[in-house]
């Protein structure tokens, strides 16, 4: 069965993992006339794809699609921040605005030497027949002091990567997927699907 939905319509999610996910008709919330909000109030990203997941496979076995389901719940988190803004990280300033997030980030850290920090991401997928699988990737870098450059989105212009000696706000989508948090735990579930 190669069509999976994603438990999310976060545009600039799906176009990467569409693009992760080739062989796979990939399908939104929005494509299945999901419309609701799911309440993601897990303590770990982890326990937040999860969440997403389930209310994802309750939906699609009301309307009798048979599909595997994959969310993810992924962040920045901050070592001199007590790993913050963490599973906050969307709404880190109020609500979902990428730009004020980035300003409190770099307001957070005026005073802060200690400038390391890394992108987590859970990934929950949920077979046609209800098991539960999860995936983890992390990708380590610093927070620089100023926004630099355009590519990708979220917190990607402030972040530099140590594996590839670039900021993701520099990087090719292809660059930034080779070691983004999302790349390594996406690259997991690939390998698990193309096993059974």
């Amino acid at each position: 069965m190669n069509k999976i939905i994603l438990a999310s319509n976060n545009k600039n999610k799906i176009k990467e993992i569409k693009e992760m996910l080739p062989n796979m008709e990939v399908l939104s919330l929005n494509d299945i006339g999901f419309l609701d909000d799911i309440v993601e109030d897990g303590l770990t990203f982890s326990e937040n794809a999860l969440i997403k997941a389930r209310a994802t496979k309750v939906f699609i076995n009301s309307k009798n699609i048979k599909a595997w389901i994959l969310s993810d719940d992924s962040g920045l988190c901050v070592k001199a921040l007590n790993n913050e803004p963490g599973i906050y990280s969307a709404r880190y300033a109020g609500n979902h605005n990428d730009q004020a997030n980035r300003d409190k980030l770099l307001n957070e850290l005026k005073n802060k030497s200690n400038r390391d920090a890394f992108f987590m991401c859970s990934m929950a997928l949920i077979s046609p027949n209800g098991e539960e699988h999860i995936f983890n990737g992390k990708v380590e870098g610093k927070i620089l002091d100023k926004e630099t450059g355009s590519n990708g989105f979220g917190y990607d212009c402030l972040f530099y990567s140590t594996d590839l000696n670039k900021c993701f706000g520099l990087c090719s989508q292809q660059e930034k997927a080779s070691v983004s948090h999302r790349g390594r735990a996406l690259k997991q579930v690939v390998e698990f699907l193309s096993n059974i």
